[in-house]
């Protein structure tokens, strides 16, 4: 025979609390004494409660849910960056609806459109496309990671500082030419600061440097491609000088590392390698690649504590807005492999 499920008013009998603290005890704990709440939870468990979570979204709108945007999987950044996201539900039990946004703005509105319908509680967007102003303008908390974030709160790595221990090296390593691959960043996004870094820094130490902007594409094989032109180009007009190649991120790194191999069979040494975020890939790459290191496992960690620690306030019975947002930067670290001297 099927165990009877608990009621509220079984827990109010057994406690005798009203229905009513019962009620507040789930929906707003903090209006209760500690002592009422441990009596209420010493009961839960006596009788055996078990939650009903649909009934209790439907009672109070708090569905537990956690949006998340980002503008690919392609790029090991992204998809390690998800994984460690996904992994912070054992800490916080937030459960996650995730969306890969990559064709423009309308159709992420018409995702969190669809994030909405689904009442989450918090939404954490990677992708650039819709500026934070209208981000903020669906009034849940947003986390921005790695983007534009005037309005909302952010997490960041030092890019700047990455891109400077970067090129040092490269310098250090007595390259003849420095390079850095990216894509065109507008200079409102972080990850500018790595172009930025890497221009101040080649222009300060009088080192002859070239900056290609030119990598575009909407996926892998399209920005495989264009990385193949980049590095005939490179090869054939630095044939005879050491060339230090500082990429944008590891991915990059990956493509550039695989298309030296194609063409000489091992890893000459008029070349040096660094990416950037130390995804899986730089790793596990046929040649280890030395990398900044963004600390993706404390970006997400301190992304999801900023989250929630806004999700919860916004639960209380008298709820304290953030004032203005908050804007969190944690400093890489330079890991060497076998991609430097």
């Amino acid at each position: 025979m099927a165990k009877k499920q608990v009621t509220f008013a079984d827990i109010a009998e057994y406690t005798n609390f009203s229905k009513t603290t019962i009620s507040r005890y789930f929906n707003h704990p903090d209006s209760l004494t500690l002592e009422n709440q441990e009596k209420i939870s010493q009961a839960l468990d006596a009788l055996g409660y078990k939650k009903n979570k649909l009934a209790k979204v439907l009672a109070n709108g708090k569905s537990e849910f956690v949006g998340i945007i980002v503008p690919n999987l392609y790029l090991h950044y992204y998809s390690e960056m998800l994984t460690q996201l996904l992994s912070s539900y054992s800490d916080y039990h937030y459960k996650f609806l995730v969306f890969v946004s990559d064709r423009g703005p309308e159709e992420e509105e018409q995702y969190i459109d669809e994030l909405m319908a689904y009442q989450i509680e918090g939404l954490i967007v990677l992708s650039h496309t819709l500026s934070s102003e209208k981000l903020a303008s669906y009034q849940i908390p947003v986390i921005a990671i790695e983007r534009e974030a005037k309005y909302i709160c952010s997490v960041t790595t030092d890019n700047y500082m990455g891109a400077l221990q970067a090129t040092n090296l490269l310098i250090r390593d007595k390259c003849d030419i420095l390079v850095h691959i990216n894509v065109n960043v507008p200079d409102f996004v972080p990850a500018y600061k790595r172009i930025l870094a890497f221009k101040e820094t080649c222009q300060e130490h009088n080192v002859p440097y070239e900056l290609n902007l030119n990598v575009a594409g909407d996926s892998y094989q399209d920005i495989f491609a264009q990385m193949h032109r980049i590095f005939t180009d490179i090869d054939e007009k630095y044939a005879d000088k050491k060339k230090g190649i500082f990429l944008a991120n590891d991915t990059y790194a990956n493509m550039f590392l695989n298309l030296i191999f194609q063409k000489y069979g091992y890893f000459p040494d008029t070349y040096e390698l660094v990416g950037f975020d130390n995804s899986p890939i730089a790793s596990e790459a046929i040649l280890p690649i030395t990398t900044v290191g963004q600390q993706i496992d404390l970006i997400t960690k301190t992304s999801m504590e900023l989250l929630v620690q806004q999700m919860e306030e916004r639960k209380k019975r008298k709820p304290v807005p953030l004032a203005i947002p908050i804007h969190k930067q944690i400093t890489p670290v330079l890991i060497r492999r076998k991609t430097t001297s």
